[in-house]
């Protein structure tokens, strides 16, 4: 029996055991198609985080010591597993997140590129080596793993999320206690017991899903043991976080949230701004950090921009992601849909008009929104200004590439942005003046494995993916040596 085909772990994973939470406290998992139960999992308080961080310190010097091929090949080996066990996957992301199922395997697909990459990151750790200036010395320099990590996901991607965190993690040579969301805390578990079925030590990752977790995660900041902090999540809590590591000094990655502008140049082709526009807006259901949140589009070409873009949102269909029909599927969320209804509200309020959607679907108990155009949206209006994570598109007709600039940047975040255009060097220079991390030109996808992933200002610190990213998990030592 595979790891994900039996029926998913229910309780916490620590030191190398399964056990339930300290005080036996659980709590329970939602479809969110359907409102109906699906688990009941060990609920964390912070007695287990710590009984966590002490394994991950117990197991530290041992996998530290570990060689890079021994842990690059672990990590091949849950590539390989991966790929073998998509389609479970797969349906236990559909079930506990929501998403279409053809959205959950191409969520596995972009995890898996992920372990990958760092499998093979594992074995180009290097160093340097110099002699100094004067030639009284040899300068040496060596890469270290920093030490046991805390690493807190979000539900949204909950297997890409922790692949994208622990996978250069464990290529680096680090321990890690993970803190998944507590709505999508299965596929957690389901990936550690399969790290685990692969020879995975004791110590070396443990999970520790909680409802609780200020609780937990602060009594680990204040733990002097712990020496690294990731954190995926809203900026308002990674303002939190920062706070709370300071005082230990943690090294911190923090990839919080995102405003992304969607910039159409008169010149471009409409029809493929449209299909990037699809890609951009709804992957994930619209609840991703790097989703095309406001589109500016040149007058000459707004009005047959936003008529298209409604006319192919409105005819996706919406459902239960594990029907293979389905196109979008639900929100996370009752709270979700509530809030994205208020912003729809504040900005027809403020002068938008719904070209298509607009106000909640009445599918209860399921959190369905539909796909929602809004055109003329004012900047002032809330939705221009917070983040949407649902499938609404709030369209602004711009004079020029100056004003899609200026209203692109004005905004305290700076994830993701996209550019269509025609000419590649007019695109360029509006791409390169968006003050954001990311910038994808002539194509709905910004993420990839290979590359950095981060953003500016409020956005975050530091980078995952690329070559960048096992450097948030690596301490530079320099050694002087007399000669």
């Amino acid at each position: 029996m595979t790891a994900v085909a039996e029926t998913p772990a229910r309780d916490l994973y620590v030191g190398g055991a399964w056990r339930p939470a300290a005080a036996g406290a659980t709590f329970a998992v939602h479809d969110p198609a359907t409102g109906a139960q699906i688990a009941a999992v060990a609920d964390a308080e912070p007695a287990d985080g710590l009984a966590a961080l002490d394994a991950a310190v117990a197991a530290g010097p041992a996998w530290a010591a570990t060689p890079a091929r021994e842990r690059a090949d672990l990590l091949r080996a849950w590539f390989d597993a991966l790929v073998a066990q998509a389609d479970e996957l797969a349906e236990l992301i559909t079930l506990e997140m929501g998403k279409p199922l053809a959205e959950a395997r191409g969520e596995i697909a972009y995890a898996a590129d992920f372990v990958r990459w760092f499998a093979e990151e594992a074995v180009r750790i290097d160093g340097t080596a110099a002699l100094a200036a004067d030639g009284c010395a040899e300068l040496t320099t060596l890469r270290e793993p920093v030490g046991p990590c805390l690493l807190v996901t979000p539900w949204n991607f909950p297997l890409a999320m922790i692949a994208r965190k622990l996978a250069p993690a464990l290529a680096a040579g680090c321990t890690a206690v993970v803190k998944p969301a507590h709505q999508t805390p299965l596929t957690a578990l389901a990936t550690v017991r399969m790290l685990v079925e692969l020879g995975l030590p004791p110590g070396v990752v443990n999970v520790v899903p909680s409802t609780r977790a200020p609780g937990l995660v602060g009594a680990l900041l204040r733990d002097p043991r712990l020496r690294k902090l990731s954190f995926t999540g809203s900026t308002a809590v990674g303002r939190a976080l920062l706070a709370q590591a300071a005082p230990n000094v943690l090294r911190v990655s923090m990839e919080l949230g995102g405003n992304a502008p969607f910039v159409v140049l008169e010149d471009a082709d409409v029809e493929a701004a449209v299909e990037g526009a699809l890609v951009a807006k709804l992957r994930n259901n619209g609840e991703a950090c790097t989703a095309a949140n406001r589109f500016l589009v040149a007058e000459a070409v707004e009005p047959r921009f936003s008529a298209r873009l409604a006319e192919r949102m409105g005819d996706l269909r919406i459902g239960a992601g594990a029907d293979p029909e389905t196109q979008l599927g639900p929100l996370i969320e009752r709270r979700a849909v509530e809030r994205v209804d208020e912003l729809v509200r504040d900005a027809v309020a403020a002068g938008a008009e719904v070209l298509t959607g607009g106000a909640p679907l009445d599918l209860a108990p399921g959190t369905f929104y539909p796909p929602t155009v809004l055109r003329g949206a004012a900047p002032s209006a809330r939705i221009w200004r917070e983040e949407i994570f649902a499938p609404v598109a709030p369209v602004r007709a711009v004079a020029s590439d100056a004003e899609a600039i200026a209203l692109a940047n004005d905004s305290e975040v700076g994830l993701a942005g996209y550019v269509y255009g025609g000419d590649l060097r007019r695109a360029l220079r509006v791409a390169r003046a968006l003050e954001v991390g990311m910038v994808a030109v002539n194509r709905g996808v910004v993420s990839n494995a290979h590359a950095p992933f981060g953003g500016v200002k409020h956005s975050g610190l530091g980078r995952e993916g690329g070559r960048e990213g096992i450097d948030e998990y690596l301490e530079t030592k320099f050694l002087a040596v007399a000669r």
